[in-house]
């Protein structure tokens, strides 16, 4: 239920009632460093029981697997869990959103990336060997395990866990080593976990009008036919909870901030086949098939291994399957007869219809009033010597997004930094390390909201009192790649990864970088994160290269370590762009910034700003204030409009 929001006013800042001030007008006249994490959890237990079940397994005619591996995903690989499938961070203590861990009969080792690397070494305990990836020398998982265990040895892995890509890889590098991945269908975790491990989820379903949506089901379907009949195959199999939900026009919640349910489903040239535990199904789906102008056939979730096999056995049938689907399912299609690319459903998805575009754009205005006048109000309470911390802010911005038409909840949880915190990239404050917000110290908020209408991702870094210069100088090299970026024309089609060192330019030219990507999918409705499309340094297997209507993050950063963290992150759409060659018909294109929010001007070095670049500030600056002004009058917020008048003033 919506929260009906109070309207700030402030008497000492009351502005003329009838008339929108211009933004160049004047309005008249040290704590403690703590580290981020709960305290290290003892997994000394848990890595005795896992090692005692190790021993156990069966594998062909032998007893015993050496090692064992424990990915960060479900049976979906999706990137954000559910309680019940976040088996890694069981195992290990670390709660960070991505790494694998692997446990053999004498080590316990966990891979993760550079965003994640201060964390683990917070909340791993003495029994975890923390492997850095990205940094020169560490191995990946497959070349570890090739290069400690010997010839002839298993490494089990439940393979409804493991993408088969991901299993091909490490499966390679075994076999080299004379050493066998098998796959150990019975969850060793589960088994340890026992009756504390979380139920899953089986909320229900809800169904999206056509007016959100943009398209019905039955339109989606025949796209889908179209490019299964050029690519031969009779059957595709989705099992990415997002493209399901997409393609049907349901949301669900069996997953925190991703507004997806637990699902596979079957698309044929005459049927579309959903799995899905049916108490989840809702009272109006009836309803909702007449609208979408389809029938959609019902079986439980429990039995889409036993359709595809009934596929593979009945027809001489080519099927479609993602090479990011587990390797569970794709073993169940014999090779010769699989097609392994990503889904039609995933590109479809991708580019946005014209509703859902519009959608975007609606929401990332409302969520850009909510994010001005929260911080407004931050600005203030600090001003008043009043205490806010981490948690209390991040609540506080929620209760602001929550008075907004079509809030649903957040897209994810809020990373409300100060201080050092903010030098962690994915840090999520807790009782145990919430900082006070001051004005001595950086304030890093990355924070989104699922809309009805649109899902937002954004980031701003602040300071409320005097940065330091080399603050200021990291925060405006920021600020210059994103700028580069985010006016950057390119032709049609090409990779993201192209573009990425557009936004870290500024910052390679003195030495300094960040370790994370540049820039991601959005969905409409839908998870945050998404692909096939990314911006970032290394290579991405599934992009189509980027089109028109897709959207992605525009997020550079830089991050002292355990001092301070810098991030500023815009959504962009991508629009048709003019050149005077279009390159030779191959098409242009451009980004266009749909982020209505400031970027605070009191943290730039002018002096490093080319004029192209301070144009490009100020002409965003009038943008938001030509979009947002208008509303909080609306509202007679008269107390956000100031500050947003201060904050988009020209540089």
């Amino acid at each position: 239920m919506l929260i009906k929001c109070l309207i700030l006013l402030s008497a000492a800042i009351l502005l003329t009632a009838s008339k929108i001030p211009e933004p160049g007008e004047r309005l008249g006249d040290e704590l403690t460093i703590v580290k981020n994490a709960a305290a290290t959890s003892d997994t000394t237990s848990i890595l005795v029981q896992l090692r005692e079940l190790m021993n156990s397994v069966q594998v062909g005619n032998s007893t015993g697997i050496v090692a064992y591996i424990v990915p960060s995903t479900d049976a979906h690989q999706s990137e954000y869990l559910s309680r019940h499938d976040e088996r890694r961070a069981f195992v290990t203590g670390f709660d960070g959103s991505a790494g694998t861990a692997v446990v053999t009969t004498n080590a316990a080792l966990l891979w993760t990336d550079s965003r994640y690397h201060l964390q683990a070494e917070q909340q791993l305990d003495d029994n975890w060997e923390l492997m850095k990836q990205g940094l020169s020398g560490v191995p990946s998982i497959g070349v570890w395990l090739a290069q400690n265990l010997t010839a002839g040895s298993f490494v089990g892995v439940d393979p409804r866990l493991m993408s088969f890509r991901e299993w091909q890889t490490i499966e390679t590098q075994l076999i080299s080593a004379g050493i066998k991945l098998v796959p150990v269908e019975e969850n060793l975790v589960d088994k340890v976990w026992g009756n504390e491990q979380p139920a899953q989820n089986a909320n229900p379903i809800d169904t999206l009008k056509l007016q959100v949506a943009g398209k019905t089901i039955a339109r989606k379907w025949e796209d889908v036919r179209q490019q299964m009949k050029q690519k031969s195959v009779d059957a595709l199999v989705v099992s990415a909870l997002d493209e399901i939900a997409w393609l049907l026009n349901l949301r669900g919640s069996d997953i925190e901030f991703n507004p997806v349910f637990f699902s596979y489903m079957i698309v044929t040239e005459d049927k579309l086949q959903l799995f899905v535990d049916l108490v989840k199904i809702p009272a109006d789906f009836d309803k909702h098939q007449l609208r979408n102008n389809v029938t959609v056939t019902l079986s439980s979730y429990e039995k889409i291994s036993l359709e595809i096999r009934k596929i593979v056995l009945k027809k001489k049938s080519n099927i479609w399957i993602a090479p990011t689907s587990s390797y569970y399912l794709t073993a169940l299609i014999p090779e010769s007869r699989r097609l392994q690319a990503v889904t039609p459903v995933n590109l479809l998805k991708a580019i946005k219809n014209p509703v859902e575009a519009q959608g975007f754009v609606n929401s990332h205005i409302r969520d850009g009033v909510a994010l001005c006048q929260y911080f407004a109000w931050l600005e203030n309470q600090l001003k008043l010597g009043r205490e806010v911390d981490e948690i209390s802010g991040a609540k506080k911005l929620e209760y602001f997004r929550g008075s907004k038409e079509n809030y649903v909840r957040p897209s994810f949880e809020t990373i409300s930094a100060s201080g050092p915190h903010a030098s962690l990239a994915h840090y999520n404050p807790s009782n145990d390390t919430k900082r006070r917000i001051t004005d001595k110290e950086i304030y890093l908020c990355d924070s989104g909201a699922q809309y009805l209408d649109g899902t937002t991702d954004v980031t701003r870094t602040l300071h409320f009192g005097e940065p330091t210069d080399f603050e200021k100088e990291a925060y405006t090299r920021v600020l210059k790649g994103q700028l580069s970026l985010g006016s950057a024309v390119f032709p049609a089609l090409v990779k993201g990864q192209v573009l990425d060192t557009l936004a870290r330019k500024a910052l390679w030219d003195v030495g300094l970088d960040y370790g994370h990507g540049t820039g991601h999918g959005v969905g409409h409705y839908l998870n945050v994160h998404e692909g096939p499309m990314a911006v970032g340094p290394g290579y991405v297997a599934d992009d189509p290269g980027l089109q028109a209507n897709m959207f992605i993050s525009n997020e550079p950063g830089f991050y002292q370590d355990d001092d301070f963290g810098i991030r500023i992150e815009d959504i962009v759409q991508i629009v048709p762009a003019q050149t005077a060659y279009n390159f030779t018909n191959r098409g242009a294109l451009t980004f266009r910034t749909v982020t209505m929010c400031p970027k605070q001007t009191k943290m730039i070095k002018k002096e490093l700003l080319s004029e192209a670049e301070v144009k490009l500030l100020n002409s965003y600056h009038q943008l938001v204030w030509d979009t947002l002004a208008p509303v909080l009058v609306g509202q007679k917020d008269l107390f956000t409009l100031s500050w947003l008048k201060k904050e988009v003033k020209a540089i």
